[in-house]
C-alpha cells in the first residue's frame, strides 16, 4: 500500500470551564501549560510531526486566533489553515469545515482534541498505522481508550469482532454510564473509553454527513463557500455556521453509520477533565502533594499531605492539611476538598447567576 499523507486536525474551540480559575473563555484550557512546559495545543500539534504528517488543520474560537498562531509558531507547527468559528457548534460541524478545507477529498484526517493528555506517543502512532488499511477503503475510526477505572464521566465503546490485526467493528457505542453499568462494562475486558479521536477520509465524512445529519454540510459548505480569508486564517460565513445543528459527531455520524470500527489502544491518555485528573498525573512528592507555581506565583507547604496547588501570581500558604485543591489566578482562588472538582461547574453557574443579578439591578437602578 502506497504511503499516504495524513493531515491532522487539531479541534481548540472548547473552553475548558471545569478548569477554572485557570481556564477561562479568554484563556482555555489547551492554550495553557497544565502538564509541561508547552502549552497542551503544543504539546498535541507535536505529537503528529514527521514526513508521514501535513501541516494541520486547525479548528478554533475566532476570539483565540492570535494566540493559536503564536503558540503554533512558538511550537515550529504552522498550521496550513487556521478555520475560525464564528460561534461554536460542536465537533461534527467542526470537523466538517476542516474536511471542507482539506479539499473533501480522499485525504486522510487525523481528528484530535487540543487538550488530552498522551504519553505514550509511539503507541498511539501504532494505533493509526493499524488503521490506514480501513480508512483507505472508507472505514471512519475512532480510538477506543484502554479503561483503567469504571469512569463514569465518558462515554464508552463495545468492541465487536477483529477486521484485522488490532482494529475491531464498533458493536456499540454507550452513553456516560451510572457506576454499576460501568463497573460491569470494566469487568467485561470488550469496552473501551470513547477518546474522542478519529481517523478517516474527508470524503467518507462529508458522505456520512449527507446521509445521517445533511443540515450540518449543507450549513458548512455554505459556510465556507462564503468565507472570508487572511492568509492561512479562515473565517466561516457566521450567518450560514449559525444555521448548522449543534451536534456531535458521535452522535451525527460515529453511532448511526455502518462501517464504523475502533482501534484498542493504551497509551497513557488523560481528557485532563478536571484538578482531580490533573493532581492523578501530576509528579507527587512524598507525601503525595502537586505543588506548581508559575508567573511568579509561590506554594509553601508545611506538614501537608495529598494536596493539589497551582498558583499564577499571588503566594499560597497552608499548613496541616490534607485533600485538598487549592488553585489561585489573578483575583480568584478555588478551594476544595480532592474528589469534588467536578463540582467547579456549579461555581460557573452560579457566577453566570450572580452577575445576571448585578446587571439587571444596574439596568434598573439606570431607569
Amino acid at each position: 500500500m502506497t504511503v499516504r499523507t495524513i493531515v491532522p486536525v487539531i479541534l481548540s474551540g472548547g473552553s475548558g470551564t471545569r478548569l477554572w480559575p485557570m481556564s477561562r473563555p479568554e484563556m482555555p484550557k489547551q492554550m495553557l501549560a497544565l502538564t509541561a512546559n508547552e502549552t497542551m495545543l503544543q504539546l498535541t500539534a507535536g505529537r503528529t510531526q514527521g514526513e508521514r504528517y501535513a501541516a494541520p488543520i486547525v479548528v478554533a474560537n475566532a476570539r483565540h486566533a492570535d494566540l493559536v498562531e503564536q503558540q503554533l509558531a512558538d511550537a515550529g507547527a504552522m498550521p496550513q489553515a487556521l478555520i475560525l468559528e464564528p460561534t461554536g457548534r460542536n465537533t461534527a460541524p467542526a470537523i466538517a469545515l476542516a474536511a471542507i478545507a482539506a479539499g473533501g477529498g480522499g485525504n486522510a484526517l487525523l481528528v484530535m482534541p487540543s487538550d488530552h493528555v498522551i504519553n505514550d506517543v509511539a503507541a498511539f502512532h501504532a494505533a493509526i498505522e493499524a488503521a490506514m488499511p480501513l480508512v483507505s477503503q472508507g472505514w471512519l475510526v475512532t480510538f477506543g481508550i484502554a479503561p483503567d477505572s469504571p469512569e463514569i464521566g465518558y462515554g464508552w465503546i463495545q468492541i465487536g469482532d477483529e477486521l484485522q490485526p488490532g482494529v475491531h467493528r464498533v458493536a456499540r457505542f454507550v452513553e456516560k454510564p451510572p457506576l454499576d453499568k460501568a463497573q460491569s462494562m470494566l469487568a467485561s475486558g470488550d469496552h473501551a473509553w470513547n477518546g474522542g479521536m478519529f481517523l478517516f477520509q474527508a470524503d467518507a465524512y462529508l458522505e456520512a454527513l449527507a446521509q445521517f445529519d445533511p443540515g450540518i454540510l449543507i450549513a458548512t459548505r455554505e459556510a465556507m463557500d462564503k468565507a472570508r480569508t487572511e492568509g492561512t486564517r479562515i473565517y466561516p460565513d457566521a450567518t450560514a455556521f449559525a444555521a448548522s445543528p449543534d451536534d456531535s459527531i458521535d452522535y451525527a455520524v460515529m453511532e448511526k453509520a455502518e462501517r464504523v470500527a475502533v482501534v484498542p489502544v493504551a497509551m497513557g491518555w488523560n481528557d485532563v477533565g478536571s484538578w482531580d485528573a490533573l493532581h492523578a498525573i501530576s509528579d507527587l512528592d512524598d507525601a503525595g502533594n502537586a505543588h506548581r507555581s508559575e508567573g511568579g506565583g509561590n506554594v509553601l507547604a508545611i506538614d501537608t499531605k495529598q494536596c493539589f496547588v497551582r498558583s499564577d501570581g499571588i503566594r499560597v500558604s497552608l499548613v496541616g492539611v490534607e485533600d485538598l485543591i487549592v488553585v489561585a489566578s489573578g483575583n480568584d482562588v478555588l478551594i476544595m476538598p480532592r474528589g469534588r472538582s467536578q463540582e467547579v461547574k456549579k461555581l460557573i453557574e452560579a457566577m453566570k447567576t450572580d452577575a445576571a443579578k448585578t446587571d439587571a439591578a444596574k439596568t434598573g437602578a439606570a431607569h
